[in-house]
């Protein structure tokens, strides 16, 4: 990308690599201010549109081409920036963890009113990955402890730090485990087990987005042939860790709740049913143990 000096404005960046990122990006204008935000020394959005016409020097101007050539190869924005916003908190986010995404706000919502008037709850997140769902429910859940399983070191590390960050380090245990095993010989039981799993199908791993397919890691993507393993084995498992009328919450792929409510259903579990997100897709699975 050729460098047009140290005399762009805001206005002018904006207007031209929004342009430039419309292929790669579905928010091309936000990430351009974001990348901004970054290159000025993390300062806000309101910062950014208040001062249109301010020049960058030449030094912010290499900062943001080195940002914008990574955005236009394919990395994504949340990686550049290190932070994704979710639930209207603020998480660090680097390759090796899953990007936090609005779709799954709707099931963290669910869990927050199901759970929002009793008294010590008990719950288990099986993968962490940046901790948004565990963090999120400790954030609004006052009376909640929770758990949070990943089979990875990156997660558990950048989990334990937006804890911290977000002020409820004290309210998670953080515990590397592959599914229940590292709870397997313990007699422990959970309110609430709930994940959001590996769910793409392998054959549809090809055709994702650059962005994801080539930095999010793959062992949160992908879920089996059918894209249902990981349903499959935690609805099997979480009998055994779950009380009497606990809940298992699930986040689905997009045309997946049916298969997953069989699921439920094939293992004893009552009272299915799905929630929706913000473009009435069915989203979220709940279900209760008999």
């Amino acid at each position: 990308m050729k460098n047009r000096g140290a005399d762009m404005t805001i206005r002018d960046i904006i207007i031209k690599y929004s342009e430039d990122l419309t292929q790669m990006s579905d928010t091309p204008r936000l990430d351009v201010e974001l990348l901004l935000q970054k290159s000025l020394g993390d300062v806000d959005r309101i910062y950014i549109h208040m001062n249109l016409n301010k020049e960058l020097t030449k030094e912010q101007e290499e900062i943001f081409l080195k940002l914008i050539n990574d955005r236009l190869n394919g990395r994504p924005v949340a990686y550049i920036v290190e932070n994704r916003e979710f639930m209207g908190l603020d998480f660090y986010v680097k390759e090796g963890v899953l990007i936090p995404r609005p779709d799954t706000e709707p099931l963290v919502e669910e869990l927050i009113e199901l759970c929002k008037d009793k008294n010590n709850i008990n719950i288990l997140d099986i993968g962490t990955g940046s901790g948004a769902i565990t963090i999120s429910l400790a954030k609004y859940l006052e009376n909640a402890s929770l758990t949070s399983f990943d089979i990875s070191d990156i997660p558990l590390e950048v989990g334990k730090k937006n804890a911290i960050s977000n002020n409820v380090e004290h309210k998670i245990n953080f515990v590397k485990s592959d599914l229940f095993s590292a709870i397997e010989d313990e007699d422990v039981e959970f309110d609430v087990i709930v994940s959001n799993p590996p769910y793409i199908r392998r054959e549809d791993m090809k055709t994702l987005h650059t962005q994801v397919k080539d930095y999010e890691p793959y062992n949160a993507l992908e879920g089996g042939v059918d894209g249902l393993d990981f349903y499959r084995d935690i609805t099997k498992g979480s009998h055994e860790f779950l009380k009497q009328n606990g809940i298992l919450a699930y986040e689905v792929g997009h045309d997946q709740a049916e298969d997953v409510c069989e699921i439920m259903k094939n293992n004893g579990y009552t009272k299915i049913y799905t929630k929706k997100d913000i473009q009435g897709i069915d989203r979220v699975v709940i279900g209760f143990k008999l």
